[in-house]
């Protein structure tokens, strides 16, 4: 069985051509698209960007794109036709064996199918004369082509074995074109498949198209049947990516390189196993001679294990003064380095003073540990999906977690259930005589973490969680900081064991941009902390000196008019500061406290009848609060 050949247009990456051939090399792409611009711009000669990709190990699978040649009056047509001889001569000399002719735009295109036909059949000719071909492309906003199958019947009528149909899934998809009859399309015809996903957006397509493309798993466009309908239709030509994004040009091509990876790999093992639960013959024979991409399954997690939160000596001294007033035991040291464990009911959290990554940014987490029932499966999953596989150091007799390092340098360690059950901490650390915490909080779990994001991280999470964790993204929500918008949203697996709430700032003087910035791009705001009764816990946490944001009274009142709800709980409401959201499924209670050096803060939430979110739209008045304290 032979595997798709996996390519990337040069277009969707940053740098010069060189560097983003080196990038797609170091990605271990097969071959490019060579957009023709990146080429304009090249010092070099066509010879020299053939030697240049052979030494690489790249392919030059496509050049693209030609436009305006098909349905023109007969002079501009000819004038074409000299154009794409020359184009010929550069496709030769560089390798490039196919040439992408996008439908016309030009207004002096006429709607003249058949005229269009005999033209590209005239095009194929003049390039079977050289051995190259030429895929024809409806593009979304083509002038009179703009749906695949337009696209296709031109091409039928042309009967020329040197042209064939490209397909693209942003076109299709953006249109809502039905990729209906794609199965049925001969798959010898079908030259050339580029890839791209999408936000579902309210623009023209052509600003959809030219500037917020991304990475198949990235977007909300059904990328995955999209490819299912291509391979069922016989397809084994290259699966491509073509994406136009204004974040990716700014952002170092090789971090977008192993994006583009990781998004064709997960693409392939999604349509992979969705064939495989087919039981009719075509999804058989579509899958039949592909060695289509099979990494390790998802791992099923059991919950958060621990949070490891790294600190300088002052700082730790400080964080262990409040976690203990926040009910949490100091149960322990370390056996080889320099971490104390604190913990309360199921929350472990270890502080490291060995850990830190600028002794400027006070606390930040370093490391979050995930219960999976198979640790070592889960971590062969993140590296088979182009995670780097991280391996702390472990002392005589210490457990080994496995590890990886997710995007921006936070450490993920996978801790089996069963270890957790059998005696991690006692295993890793000498633990001290018990003594009854000075706080009676009440805290049981880890509810959530909430992550910071610059705003070139935020596609490379979506796709890390949904590729790597299995984690499914919900609605997203801008919210009004004082100083700019912040956008976020939740992701979670199916079960609800593992919630990770997402935020980034979409300007650069708010206070998340600058713990973002201060961070390195990713930075851990928030820890969750469940509680059964969080009048109870608020209660014992004010008692015991913890500062919470302070919440308006202007909110309770406001409050009152949105919800229903009875006296007692809006009393208790008002008198702890506690924040509050109902949805179809529950209610949402929540309180944070004051953030620590480095601007960590705790929250405590208690979800009622199933509640699902966040909590987001109380978030205006928790970035409020923390404008004013900033």
């Amino acid at each position: 069985m032979s595997r798709m050949r996996r390519s990337i247009a040069t277009v969707s990456l940053s740098g010069t051509l060189r560097q983003k051939l080196e990038a797609a090399a170091a990605a271990r792409f097969d071959a490019v698209e060579l957009f023709e611009p990146d080429f304009t711009s090249y010092r070099g000669s066509a010879e020299d960007l053939r030697s240049l990709c052979d030494d690489l190990g790249l392919g030059i699978a496509l050049f693209q794109p030609f436009r305006d040649f098909e349905g023109m009056p007969e002079p501009a047509f000819l004038r074409s036709l000299d154009r794409a001889e020359r184009k010929f001569d550069l496709m030769q000399r560089m390798g490039a064996p196919m040439m992408l002719v996008c439908s016309n735009v030009s207004p002096a295109a006429l709607a003249e199918p058949e005229r269009a036909a005999a033209q590209l059949h005239t095009l194929a000719e003049r390039a079977a004369r050289r051995n190259l071909r030429v895929g024809y492309e409806a593009l979304a906003w083509g002038r009179h082509v703009k749906l695949w199958r337009q696209a296709w019947g031109i091409v039928q009528q042309a009967a020329h074995p040197h042209l064939g149909l490209v397909l693209d899934s942003f076109h299709t998809l953006s249109l809502q074109d039905s990729v209906d009859g794609i199965a049925q399309l001969p798959g010898d015809r079908i030259f050339f498949l580029q890839m791209a996903d999408a936000p579902r957006l309210r623009l023209d397509v052509i600003d959809w198209a030219r500037h917020h493309r991304n990475f198949p798993g990235q977007g909300e466009l059904d990328v995955v049947g999209f490819f299912e309908q291509v391979l069922r239709a016989g397809y084994d030509g290259p699966l491509s990516l073509e994406i136009f994004n204004d974040v990716f040009r700014e952002t170092p091509n090789r971090r977008v390189a192993v994006d583009a990876m990781r998004s064709l790999l997960w693409l392939e093992s999604q349509v992979r196993d969705r064939l495989a639960k087919r039981d009719d013959t075509a999804a058989q024979q579509a899958v039949a001679g592909r060695a289509l991409y099979a990494p390790p399954p998802l791992p099923r997690f059991t919950g958060w294990c621990f949070v490891e939160l790294a600190a300088d000596a002052q700082s730790a001294a400080e964080l262990g003064a409040l976690l203990q007033r926040m009910g949490f035991q100091r149960a322990g040291r370390h056996r080889s380095k320099p971490v104390t464990l604190y913990r309360q009911a199921g929350i472990h959290l270890l502080v490291n003073e060995g850990a830190v990554r600028a002794a400027s940014q006070g606390v930040t987490v370093s490391a979050l540990g995930l219960g999976v029932e198979d640790a070592l499966s889960a971590r062969n999953r993140a590296t088979a999906l182009q995670s780097a596989r991280y391996d702390p150091p472990v002392g005589p007799g210490e457990a080994v977690l496995p590890s990886v390092i997710a995007p921006g340098g936070l450490v993920l360690q996978f801790v089996e259930h069963k270890l957790q059950a059998q005696g991690l901490f006692e295993r890793d650390f000498v633990l001290e005589a018990p003594a009854p915490p000075p706080t009676a909080a009440a805290l049981r779990r880890i509810d959530h973490i909430g992550v910071g994001l610059a705003p070139d991280r935020v596609d490379t999470w979506v796709l890390f969680c949904r590729a790597v964790l299995g984690l499914e993204a919900g609605d997203s929500l801008k919210l009004a900081d004082p100083f700019g918008l912040v956008r976020s949203f939740g992701a979670a697996d199916a079960a609800r064991a593992l919630r990770l709430l997402l935020s980034v700032s979409q300007g650069s003087q708010t206070r998340l941009a600058r713990e973002v910035g201060a961070g390195g791009g990713v930075v851990v705001q928030r820890v969750a902390l469940h509680s059964d009764d969080i009048f109870a816990s608020v209660r014992a946490l004010q008692a015991a000196g913890v500062a919470f944001v302070p919440v308006p009274a202007n909110y309770h009142d406001d409050l009152a008019t949105r919800f229903e709800l009875d006296a007692p709980l809006m009393a208790l409401l008002r008198q702890w500061g506690v924040l509050f959201d109902r949805s179809a499924e529950g209610d949402y209670l929540h309180a944070c406290t004051e953030g620590v050096a480095g601007g960590l803060a705790f929250e405590i939430v208690e979800r009622r009848r199933g509640y699902d979110g966040y909590g987001l739209p109380n978030a205006t008045v928790l970035l409020a609060a923390n404008a004013q304290d900033g």
